[in-house]
């Protein structure tokens, strides 16, 4: 792999990435209502989520499920229902002011990471990109492992760029406005999760052809 297809994937996988997807949604919701630490929690659980997505599409799962409608399906609801879930938890979630004796005091690492985690791997749109997407900066001509390697470490570090962007600015925002203000803003992350949900349950698996 030259050094100027992996900028391409770098700059490709970037623009992508900094939309307001669902992992980007919960990591600004966790930097805001937990601050950094308990959001850096989640910002494993989803880079974890990529490597599996990654892994997943170089031992042929994403054709897989892209071939069978049955399984689409499942992933696709199971991952609509769980949005939905989330977005009823951040649109009742309290919000109260970030402190340092606070900050992440109520909330837990392990939950953050595994909620990160499972909105990774429930969202079917992942795992087509990536068999969509990846194969075009894969050369036959060379170790096709390593290069998959290559792309699963880029992807998984611009991820969690993004992620600290979404978290810091979450964090920020809390400690500037107040608690009503934090409200607005909890339940608009909130609204945006139960679109995408809606989104995702209108996806088809004909739309990354």
């Amino acid at each position: 792999m030259s050094f100027a297809t992996l900028l391409l994937y770098i700059v490709a996988v970037s623009a992508v990435m900094i939309t307001p997807g669902p992992s980007m949604l919960l990591a600004l919701n966790n930097g805001a209502s937990h601050g950094m630490r308990i959001a850096s929690y989640g910002f494993a659980g989803a880079v974890l989520s990529d490597l599996l997505l990654i892994a997943a599409v170089g031992c042929g799962l994403g054709a897989l499920l892209q071939a069978s409608e049955q399984l689409f399906s499942i992933v696709k609801w199971g991952g609509a229902a769980y949005l939905v879930y989330l977005a009823w938890m951040m649109w009742r979630a309290p919000t109260q002011a970030l402190t340092a004796s606070t900050q992440g005091g109520e909330a837990s690492g392990r939950g953050t990471f595994l909620r990160s985690l499972v909105v990774g791997l429930s969202n079917p749109k992942g795992l087509l990109f990536f068999t969509a997407f990846l194969p075009q900066f894969i050369r036959q001509d060379q170790p096709v492992l390593t290069q998959y390697m290559i792309l699963a470490v880029v992807t998984a570090s611009v991820d969690c760029v993004m992620m600290f962007i979404y978290a810091y600015g979450g964090r920020h925002a809390m400690r500037t406005f107040s608690a009503r203000v934090m409200g607005w803003i909890n339940r608009s992350c909130a609204g945006m999760l139960a679109v995408l949900a809606i989104g995702l349950s209108l996806y088809r698996r004909s739309d990354m052809s």
